[in-house]
């Protein structure tokens, strides 16, 4: 697949109704996200590490072509420098195989406290992570990594070691009304959006994190931005993981339903929405 998009959780009860049929379990939540969207953020690793019979139960409750773009652990990412972190980050990242073909880009999260004039820590940390086969992307918050040269050399560091670029557009919750719900959000950071692939060497990839509006209309000029810029990337042969997020947690799965949507009405060639499929089975051939 050369297209996936998905949220950052599957866990949330308030899709029950919508996502979810009414009255599933907690328990089979995984199950059935993993049967309506193809990737997952799996945020849940940033705050706790799973245990063996975890991920094996996650292998286990998904399709083959479904895949997990977990986010380092916080523990390895927000505590100064990354260089004394290396072994608990490659401790992580084998656990992790577990997963098998499911486990898709692993990325680190590095918070606005971590600045450009670390990036020798940086450097080193990633080249570190090299000696596995999984595939890393790194999302960086502190402002003066958006300026250059310093934009200019990191995106060097990341293209010489082939790690890809985790791209944040937080523009739409910037954007529109001050609902109380929409300003807590506004503690991502608002930065740059940087239009590049930095992993493009053998198998180009992108990770997006799209922090959408709960009213559609406000979205719609940034989801037509992206779908611009995904069908040239598409074109090109990269892969790209879309991930929708939304300060009122409702609307995520529907706002990625409806960037699908616009995807698959400007001819662009990604692969069905599992849940659309769901939603509309082909008539049955009647026997008689």
């Amino acid at each position: 697949m050369n297209f996936f998009i998905g949220c950052a959780v599957w866990a949330y009860k308030g899709w029950v109704g919508e996502l979810y049929p009414q009255g599933t379990r907690q328990s089979d939540f995984l199950q059935l996200y993993s049967r309506r969207f193809t990737t997952v953020e799996g945020n849940t690793t940033f705050y706790a590490v799973p245990n063996q019979e975890t991920i094996t139960r996650w292998a286990t409750q998904t399709p083959q072509n479904f895949e997990f773009c977990l986010k380092l652990p916080r523990d390895v990412t927000h505590n100064g420098r990354l260089q004394p972190q290396i072994p608990d980050a490659l401790k992580f990242l084998e656990g992790m195989r577990l997963l098998g073909k499911r486990l898709g880009p692993v990325f680190a999260q590095l918070p606005p406290s971590y600045p450009p004039t670390l990036i020798d820590d940086l450097g080193v940390f990633l080249e570190a992570l090299q000696q596995t086969d999984v595939r890393l992307a790194l999302e960086v918050r502190h402002q003066d990594w958006f300026t250059e040269p310093l934009a200019g050399e990191l995106t060097a560091l990341l293209e010489r070691l082939g790690v890809g670029r985790v791209l944040l557009d937080s523009r739409p919750i910037y954007t529109g009304d001050d609902d109380p719900q929409i300003q807590s959000e506004r503690r991502k950071p608002k930065v740059p959006v940087q239009f590049s692939v930095t992993a493009s060497v053998l198998a180009p990839f992108s990770l997006i994190r799209f922090i959408s509006h709960p009213n559609l209309s406000v979205n719609q000029p940034f989801m037509e931005e992206w779908v611009t810029q995904i069908k040239q990337w598409l074109q090109q042969g990269t892969q790209i993981y879309f991930f929708v997020h939304c300060p009122v947690e409702e609307h995520s799965p529907g706002n990625a339903r409806h960037f699908q949507k616009l995807l698959e009405q400007s001819g662009v060639a990604v692969p069905p929405l599992p849940w659309n499929i769901l939603d509309n089975p082909p008539n049955q051939l009647s026997l008689w």
